[in-house]
């Protein structure tokens, strides 16, 4: 007998929303029942899974009723005020947004890093942040050897961090480029085409952006850490339509091989060594598009510090940037029975 769940995506429309359907279908989740949630103006649309088309439902306040888990990806916000009342109906959430990241009783999962935080959920567990898990996924291994006690990273954001609608402005932007005509940033603050901004999240008083403050205490929250892990952060926003990168720089407490460390990412869970050079062939955001595994590569000596190592990697952040990461979580809760199933099949 195969235990199914009935699965409810809130923020179905978005590009995060309609990557988990997918996701749902290619991964063979075992799912009784999808209810795909948005907000009213997209209720009535249609999106299709298994070959089913189904209809987006306006949130409402019976959207919970049988529902065994929710995958949301609706913006902070509507997590706060909707995902108590899930729980309160008997769903379990995984939420996306930054709404519960750094509340000390919801876990913080990257299901290679640290699957056994999904235990101790109490109704919600939280999706860290894209450039988060990209990063906690290529260097948690190295630091399970030999402890990491400085993290600088420098990262290159896709338009699709922040969402389809960049993501098109972006196409757009380029054209109008192309064709010799001003660009018109709506989505984001300014041109994106041809160009590349530090960050757009809200400044704080220590100079750091929003963004930037997400990868320094999430990753520590994440890595079980205090501040004895240094970790700083630039954050950037670059002409690349979909995939993040970054570039690490680590310090630990004593020399860590080179060769040891391709070894290690090579049989690492989520990572994909890929360097060449002779060719000067490492990870490209083109190339990580639409792949479930983070590309790692360029590992070579910080000529800096004896203790250091420096690589590049290159993740998409639609998929383990966000969806993928959230489906992961999810299929830990089956396997782990943290969901009570609503329906049975034979």
């Amino acid at each position: 007998m195969t235990k199914t769940y009935r699965i409810a995506i809130l923020g179905a429309t978005g590009a995060v929303g309609t990557e988990l359907i997918k996701l749902l279908e290619e991964r063979e989740f075992p799912v009784a029942d999808l209810k795909l949630l948005a907000s009213a103006r997209s209720a009535g649309q249609t999106l299709s899974f298994k070959g089913e088309t189904l209809v987006i439902e306006a949130l409402g306040d019976r959207s919970f009723e049988n529902v065994d888990l929710v995958l949301a990806s609706a913006g902070g916000s509507i997590s706060k005020a909707w995902l108590p009342k899930a729980v309160e109906a008997g769903a379990v959430a995984v939420d996306n947004s930054s709404a519960f990241r750094m509340n000390p009783d919801v876990p913080l999962v990257v299901p290679e890093v640290n699957p056994d935080a999904a235990r101790h959920h109490r109704g919600i567990i939280a999706n860290p942040n894209c450039t988060t898990i990209l990063m906690a996924v290529a260097v948690w291994p190295l630091h399970q050897v030999q402890p990491i006690r400085r993290i600088v990273a420098a990262t290159y954001q896709s338009a699709s961090g922040a969402g389809a609608k960049a993501m098109e402005e972006l196409k757009i932007q380029a054209r109008a480029i192309l064709n010799g005509k001003e660009p018109q940033p709506e989505v984001l603050p300014y041109p994106i085409a041809f160009n590349l901004f530090p960050h757009n999240s809200p400044l704080t008083e220590s100079g750091y952006c929003e963004e930037e403050l997400k990868m320094v205490n999430e990753t520590r929250k994440i890595f079980g850490a205090d501040e004895t892990l240094r970790i700083t952060a630039t954050c950037v926003r670059v002409p690349v339509l979909r995939a993040h990168s970054e570039a690490i720089n680590l310090e630990f407490d004593a020399p860590f091989e080179v060769a040891q460390a391709r070894q290690i990412l090579a049989s690492s869970p989520g990572v994909k060594l890929l360097e060449n050079w002779q060719t000067n062939y490492f990870p490209m955001p083109m190339e990580a598009s639409g792949r479930d595994e983070v590309l790692v590569g360029r590992i070579r000596q910080d000529l800096s510090h004896p203790n250091g190592l420096e690589l590049w990697l290159s993740g998409d952040q639609i998929r383990k940037g966000a969806a993928l990461n959230a489906v992961q979580i999810a299929e830990l809760l089956v396997g782990r029975h943290l969901l009570r199933p609503q329906a049975v099949e034979v």
